[in-house]
């Protein structure tokens, strides 16, 4: 297996979580898109994402990633699998027959209230309109839910792997034992 450096991971982590969530603003006033909670609560968990791997990317990594790195790389990986789950949530209510079972109508769950909490502070980054079971756009056959639950498990994967390779990663000294055996 190539001896691959965790940095790199983490900022292709931290710009494709960026990239995303900056696409999902300029989208929605575009093409006039009603984003709903989950939808809003995905984006919050991308710009989380890209915080959390930017952090993990910032430190230099000489030898075994430092202690805030690798904090931010395993808080990064609930995070993701909690995106995971929200977006499979909301891929499985879109699949549903028209009609059948709708996101709202009953009392507000923790991702409704954080919504409309942050809806109220910055109504431009967080304003949810729209159902979750409506497919409002799909691009080559998937829905922008279905969209985010492949990259949410990427991340997932990757952010990982890369937490594996830091731990894995030789330290300088180590590297040079070995060299001059």
């Amino acid at each position: 297996m190539p001896n691959i450096e965790p940095r790199p991971i983490w900022v292709v982590i931290a710009l494709t979580s960026t990239v995303i969530a900056l696409a999902s603003l300029v989208l929605t006033p575009l093409l006039d898109l009603d984003p709903c909670h989950l939808c809003i609560f995905q984006r919050l968990l991308f710009m989380i994402l890209a915080a959390l791997a930017g952090l993990a990317a910032a430190w230099p990594h000489p030898g075994r990633s430092p202690l805030p790195a690798r904090l931010a790389g395993l808080t990064l990986l609930p995070i993701a699998a909690l995106g995971v789950g929200v977006a499979a949530h909301q891929s499985w209510l879109q699949w549903q027959p028209l009609d059948g079972i709708s996101c709202i109508g009953g009392p507000p769950g923790p991702i409704e209230r954080v919504v409309e909490w942050l809806g109220q502070q910055v109504p431009s980054l967080f304003m949810a309109s729209g159902f979750c079971e409506d497919r409002e756009l799909v691009i080559l056959g998937l829905s922008l839910a279905n969209w985010a639950f492949v990259f949410f498990l990427a991340i997932l994967v990757a952010g990982a792997w890369a937490l594996w390779r830091a731990w894995r990663w030789p330290h300088p000294e180590s590297t040079q034992r070995r060299d001059a055996r």
